[in-house]
């Protein structure tokens, strides 16, 4: 590891102990130590207000024409102490990373303009009990699909009526589908919604035209100016200023930035609209994030059908062998148009956002019409490759490179006016490469954040035997896709690993930085919610096995050689088993209230269904609430939980769901370099070969090196989890003991406690103290946690403080090889018993009863 500079790259500034590097393609603290930075979104729950999932009907469009609604709340409830249970949760599991989901709506729902400072303020607050437990975090400005009323999130309403749009007619026109008025407006069936046909918004005519507009209007839609600014300055620089006032007051708190929040993630998942395409009279293999399942229009016909016109399309499923065009459908929108009429803006100007719309640019009429796309009258594409030529030039257009750079260059000048030293984590379109960006621009303070989930898996909600490499389908590596497909378990896990480790590489185009996975996960929901007891006769309850193998071939794929940083998709303090994680029927939060067990439960209040006046269709459920005192308001981990949990084993695995698969050891510090990660879950057997070179000795305090040839100051820090290696005396000695084993084999017995101990019990053993040196590193203290490990090292020595291991060894000298260490853990006696090998201990009704909980907010993606 080249020595890290004792100064700020950017400002000149001497750095702070807690200061994080971006250099020779790793996170490194201050001392020198590479860093791996693991974690969850918090939240898929953010897309929306509290109490406002996707499949509310009543209030949806009212609310939001006159000025929408708080977002205070989300992530996470301040009030009643259930934030602290949740981020001691995600503490406990070994998370120190955390990506915070932040949508333009919340910010600037009111008008344009308008900002809502009290939800910044709550942002404030919440990042500060991010900070209280350890977590460091970079900032998500979420979107998909545009909004949550052109079917995902992200941008307010107002933005779609300053596109000239009406999105009440959406649904009518199928230019975007809406979940809670799905299948149509006048006979809604939310629960119906087919798992990820939301995503097939990005192929419909109002997420096509809105991201063109927003990238390249200035180019493609001259036409189209309001306020005297072009479409596409006027999105921008709305959204960029939201963003920048949010973080001026994340700066103005004076204790967040760089010792809690690192940076900013750019846009979630941008897309490219119709830039590029060929001929708007076909398909388009060019864009990567988007999915034929129901009625596939192209663009052509979607503009047709945005005026009203009936159209004949293509009909797509998506099975277990991917998509396949199943036949013809038509769509006829009766007249109805998707364009605003002309009344909505007497004189030109919106009598509630204010703004003066140009004269050139005509409501109620498509805007390509009016541009010289295609003919209205007769449905001709007068100018079927329009989006594939920079207009001007003799040249094809580049999407990333001609109009998503420029944005992100205009982004993260914004963003470092407020945070001079923020991390740019690098996130273009999904599955595309980075373009080059100038040094000028990344100074040195960069990461590359792309988006890997198994796509067959996610949108079949199904662990196949089969598989294919996408990413190499999707970058044409192949003559024909069967050629991509991976037969097994073992050929899909090696897949995968190769897949992220091809995204890894593109870093390399930025320039020697790290590489973070922002999203990475696996649906909840699979086969028909069968893990839920929904099939069967609930014979599968609780059977989270599937889920347990699909999620850990992504995050072992993140193992290996590419010892990679990830958030986890995703957090929900809400989730449940009917609505998923409460939007577009997503399902993928680690954790759920109904996974909770036992009476713990009913010290909740889990919230009433809303149903409509015939009381046949569910509308909603009202937010739960906790019961009692709330617990740790001070937000000290030194304080004891309320009765409820038996014990720290207890409290993590309580709702968790597949928790095996994620809450696995990783080194949280290494001195050197990690060359391989490899953990069985099955065997509980961990393996980390580290690299370490004369240069990678650490810099003390002082800013002078630490000497090679000799031990380290500093130790490597190995995040060791109870939920794999807990000692048998942590469990329980009373009675009972389960039978079935983890793979078949020998295991060893875990004793089992039908009674509740109403006790407390003490965070503190489970909560890792922070690896990053911290002002808040006393809330933390190291107890002793109970562990049965059996550990070899092939040099040094090593200690275990709760769940974290340190192991200290010799730098070699200038001059001399570099070395490699080995450590092997294994759970001393064998891996623990489960029934599943999903990760929740059961022996019956016997171990359900010991596995409960008492403390979550209640029920109230991507």
């Amino acid at each position: 590891m080249p020595a890290v500079p004792s100064v700020s790259p950017i400002t000149g500034a001497e750095t702070s102990e807690y200061y994080i590097h971006t250099t020779d393609g790793n996170f490194v603290d201050n001392a020198g130590r590479t860093l791996l930075l693991r974690g969850v979104n918090l939240s898929g729950s953010a897309k929306a207000p509290v109490g406002k999932p996707s499949y509310v009907l009543e209030g949806f469009w009212e609310a939001a024409e006159n000025g929408g609604e708080s977002f205070v709340g989300q992530p996470l409830n301040l009030e009643d102490g259930s934030a602290d249970v949740h981020l001691a949760r995600l503490r406990g599991w070994g998370f120190n990373m955390l990506r915070y989901v932040v949508t333009w709506e919340a910010l600037e729902h009111a008008g344009p303009g308008k900002y809502d400072y009290d939800f910044m303020d709550y942002t404030v607050q919440v990042l500060r009990k991010c900070k209280e437990y350890g977590f460091k975090v970079f900032m998500d400005p979420h979107q998909d699909v545009w909004s949550r009323f052109s079917g995902g999130s992200g941008a307010p309403y107002w933005t779609l009526p300053a596109c000239g749009i009406n999105p009440r007619n959406f649904t009518a026109t199928e230019a975007a589908i809406i979940h809670p008025e799905y299948p149509t407006a006048s006979d809604t069936d939310p629960a119906s919604l087919p798992a990820m046909i939301w995503s097939t918004n990005y192929g419909r005519l109002a997420s096509r035209t809105i991201f063109t507009l927003f990238f390249a209007g200035n180019d493609f839609a001259p036409k189209c100016v309001i306020d005297g600014q072009n479409i596409q300055d006027y999105l921008q620089s709305h959204y960029i200023a939201a963003m920048g006032e949010l973080a001026d007051r994340i700066a103005d708190a004076g204790d967040l930035l760089d010792e809690c929040v690192l940076g900013w993630d750019t846009m979630n998942e941008p897309f490219e609209g119709m830039l590029g395409w060929v001929d708007l009279n076909k398909s388009s293999d060019r864009q990567t994030n988007m999915l034929k399942k129901g009625s596939a229009p192209t663009p052509a016909q979607s503009f047709r059908l945005g005026m009203g016109q009936a159209q004949t399309v293509e009909k797509w499923d998506f099975g277990s062998f991917g998509p396949k065009k199943t036949g013809k459908v038509t769509v006829d929108p009766k007249g109805t148009k998707m364009w605003a009429e002309l009344s909505t803006e007497p004189d030109n100007v919106h009598p509630k956002w204010g703004w003066k719309r140009d004269p050139e640019w005509k409501l109620s009429e498509c805007i390509w019409a009016q541009h010289g796309v295609w003919d209205i009258e007769t449905g001709y594409i007068a100018q079927p490759d329009y989006f594939l030529r920079v207009p001007g030039e003799d040249r094809e257009v580049e999407a990333i490179e001609d109009y998503w750079r420029p944005h992100f260059q205009a982004f993260a000048k914004r963003i470092r006016q407020a945070h001079p030293d923020a991390i740019l984590f690098v996130q273009p379109p999904v599955f595309a490469q980075p373009p080059s960006i100038e040094q000028e621009d990344l100074k040195g303070r960069c990461c590359y954040s792309p988006h890997y989930y198994d796509g067959l898996t996610l949108v079949s909600r199904h662990w196949n035997w089969f598989n294919a490499d996408a990413l190499g389908v999707l970058r044409g590596r192949y003559s024909s896709p069967l050629a991509a497909v991976k037969i097994g378990e073992s050929a899909i896990r090696k897949s995968i690993q190769e897949q992220l480790g091809e995204l890894k590489r593109d870093v390399d185009i930025l320039g020697p930085y790290p590489t973070l996975i922002g999203e990475i996960g696996t649906p909840f929901d699979m086969d028909a919610k069968k893990s839920y007891g929904w099939t069967d006769n609930g014979k599968y309850l609780g059977d989270y096995s599937n889920q347990q193998k699909a999620l850990d071939a992504s995050l072992n794929a993140a193992d290996g050689p590419n010892s990679l940083n990830y958030t986890v998709w995703t957090y929900c303090p809400d989730s449940c088993h009917e609505w998923g994680d409460g939007w577009n029927m997503e399902d993928l939060s680690l954790w759920s209230t109904d996974d909770m067990k036992g009476a713990g439960r009913e010290e909740f209040s889990m919230g009433e269904h809303v149903r409509d006046s015939s009381g046949d269709k569910l509308l909603g459920s009202r937010t739960p609430t906790l019961r009692g005192n709330p617990p740790l308001t001070d937000g000290s981990l030194g304080k004891s939980l309320p009765s409820g949990w038996r014990n720290q084993y207890d409290f993590l695995t309580d709702g968790a769901r597949a928790v095996r698969a994620f809450c696995r050891p990783f080194p949280t510090a290494v001195v050197g370099a990690p060359k391989r990660i490899d953990f069985n879950i099955a065997k509980a057997e961990f393996k980390l070969v580290v690299r370490v070179r004369p240069e990678d000795a650490l810099r003390t305090s002082d800013s002078s090196s630490t000497l090679g040839g000799k031990e380290s100051a500093l130790p490597t820090e190995i995040y060791i989890p109870v939920i794999h290696f807990a000692d048998e005396k942590l469990l329980g000695q009373e009675e009972g003991t389960n039978t079935a084993s983890s793979d078949g084999g020998e295991a060893a017995s875990v004793p089992i406690s039908p009674s509740r101990n109403a006790s407390t019990i003490n965070l503190s053993p489970i909560i890792p103290p922070p690896t990053i040196a911290s002002s808040t590193s006393t809330l933390l203290p190291q107890a002793s946690c109970d562990l049965a490990l059996s550990v070899e090292v092939s040099s040094g020595r090593y200690e275990v403080q709760g769940q974290t291991l340190k192991w200290w060894y010799s730098v070699p000298s200038e001059g001399e090889e570099d070395a490699e260490y080995t450590i092997s853990i294994k759970r001393a006696g064998g891996p623990m018993k489960v029934k599943y090998d999903e990760g929740v201990l059961s022996a019956g009704a016997g171990m359900w009863e010991w596995i409960r909980g008492s403390l979550c907010q209640g029920c109230t993606i991507m």
